[in-house]
């Protein structure tokens, strides 16, 4: 396609009217795949809603227990997982211990 001899006015109009025919044209396509594998899923017996009941689905991890507090922070805390924080690591190098820390 040659823009070169469009007017400017018509290039921002054309402009303009591109997301929503690609948005347009996005759904159209997903409902043609959706029917196409809705027929694929019928042609063997299933509905598509049965094919992904299936499907692992992940779970949210639940939150690890605090097991280290600051003694005078109480907002610096740690799970005892991943590297120590910095203050974990200043408070051992200053002669203290991880049971100190302990809640």
């Amino acid at each position: 396609m040659d823009l070169s001899n469009i007017a400017l006015a018509e290039l921002k109009a054309l402009l303009a009217q591109i997301p929503k025919e690609i948005e347009r044209r996005e759904k159209e396509e997903k409902n043609k795949a959706r029917k196409e594998i809705e027929a694929f899923a019928a042609e063997r017996g299933f509905a598509l809603s049965d094919l992904l009941s299936d499907t692992p689905v992940k779970k949210e991890r639940a939150p690890v227990a605090v097991k280290y507090k600051h003694p005078t922070d109480a907002t610096l805390v740690w799970t005892g997982r991943g590297r120590q924080p910095k203050w974990i690591v200043t408070f051992l190098v200053n002669g203290g211990t991880l049971e100190q820390l302990a809640v």
